[in-house]
């Protein structure tokens, strides 16, 4: 029987793809196998020597200390992509609000309550409306940094829209480049992006390369008359240099989805609260996927979009007995773990070693279940850090 503590609320939909005669799920769980959560911050948080993973159930995970896990031998997950329909058209909304007055006029019109003559009201209107005017989408350059799942979906959009679409990202994956519409224009820089665009949409994760990047030497790069959409992370746009630009007249729009005390009122800026992937879909997808992570590793070993592990992959259990472990990525380890097999008479029928950064992770199968004093041999090889049975 799994145990798995959640923070937050997650999906039904997710939750119910826990078989009951399998897990205990819930907040109340204490010696957990994994967590599932969505916000919740686990910087401070204690967590069981029994966890073995952690999913969560969205993109970032700002709020997870994934080095420390790292450590400690915990897979950790996201759901890259889940939220990605969700972002998408809040980035459409966005710049489709930096472009036509909707807001100001909506403003403009909520102060009309005083008035009781509708023919005066719309000789009023008509009179007026020249002040909301704006422009199209149709016809512009949108730029695109970061082409993952989000950013993929937003290029194909905005060209359904009759924009034009160039993008940059010097990590796109093989898998992205598959997804990215052949009429999106690459970049091989920011800057040699910056200054064509109409529109510049935001779509990288908050590492250190990435954090300040949109600042005041890049946005003097860009048309004054351009907009900004950052519907990524706070931490990639330094905001006292975007309220500085817009202030100048060097920049024309600013929408975000995470409001800074010195974006606040400002007529230029749009800020809303984080919701880009607060929609009913968007938090069902990711629970699902969350939750489908999770069963995998636990039952099969499998890790699929985990941020600090190898992706690895045996399929489904189908020997009586899968062994994994996670070490330190240094030569020797797997060598001296096959050994402890050979001198022990172990047959291993399938194996996988996939390396990541400063880690690794194996997966073997065997007939039968190794001895205690074969598991106990292994786990104390130096260099690994955790290791698990599972059987079938």
């Amino acid at each position: 029987m799994y145990q798995i503590r959640t923070y937050n609320k997650i999906s039904e939909k997710g939750l119910c793809r826990f078989p009951e005669d399998q897990y205990t799920v819930g907040e109340a769980v204490v010696e957990a196998d994994a967590v599932l959560l969505r916000s919740q911050k686990l910087q401070n948080e204690t967590l069981p020597a029994s966890v073995v993973a952690v999913a969560r159930a969205g993109a970032g995970v700002n709020n997870v200390p994934v080095e420390d896990y790292t450590e400690k031998g915990i897979v950790v997950f996201n759901t890259p992509g889940a939220n990605a329909n969700a972002v998408k058209e809040l980035v459409l909304a966005g710049m489709l609000l930096s472009s036509r007055g909707i807001l100001q006029g909506k403003e403009f019109v909520s102060t009309l309550g005083h008035m009781t003559d509708a023919a005066e009201m719309s000789k009023l209107l008509e009179a007026e409306k020249k002040r909301f005017a704006g422009s199209e989408l149709a016809g512009k350059t949108l730029g695109i940094v970061g082409l993952g799942a989000i950013g993929s979906m937003v290029a194909e959009a905005a060209l359904a829209l009759g924009m034009n679409v160039v993008g940059f990202d010097p990590a796109l994956s093989v898998e992205a480049a598959w997804r990215l519409p052949s009429e999106v224009g690459r970049k091989e820089s920011l800057q040699a992006l910056l200054g064509d665009v109409d529109y510049l949409s935001l779509h990288v994760p908050a590492i250190e390369p990435t954090k300040g990047m949109i600042n005041a030497e890049t946005l003097a790069m860009m048309k004054p008359t351009a907009a900004i959409m950052n519907f990524a992370r706070d931490a990639i746009v330094i905001a006292e240099d975007v309220v500085a630009a817009l202030d100048a007249g060097k920049l024309r729009q600013y929408v975000c989805d995470f409001p800074e005390p010195c974006l606040i009122g400002h007529e230029k800026v749009v800020a809303v609260p984080h919701i880009g992937a607060s929609t009913g879909e968007a938090e069902e997808n990711c629970a699902v996927m969350a939750v489908n992570q999770l069963r995998d590793y636990l039952e099969n070993g499998n890790i699929k979009n985990s941020v600090n592990l190898p992706e690895t992959s045996m399929g489904g259990l189908n020997s009586n007995c899968r062994i994994t472990f996670i070490n330190e990525n240094v030569a020797g380890v797997l060598g001296h773990v096959l050994s402890i097999f050979a001198e022990n008479s172990v047959n291993v029928i399938d194996m996988v070693n996939k390396s990541r950064n400063n880690v690794a992770y194996t997966i073997l199968d065997f007939d039968a279940r190794p001895s205690d004093a074969v598991i106990e041999a292994l786990s104390k090889v130096e260099h690994v850090i955790s290791l698990r049975v599972i059987l079938k």
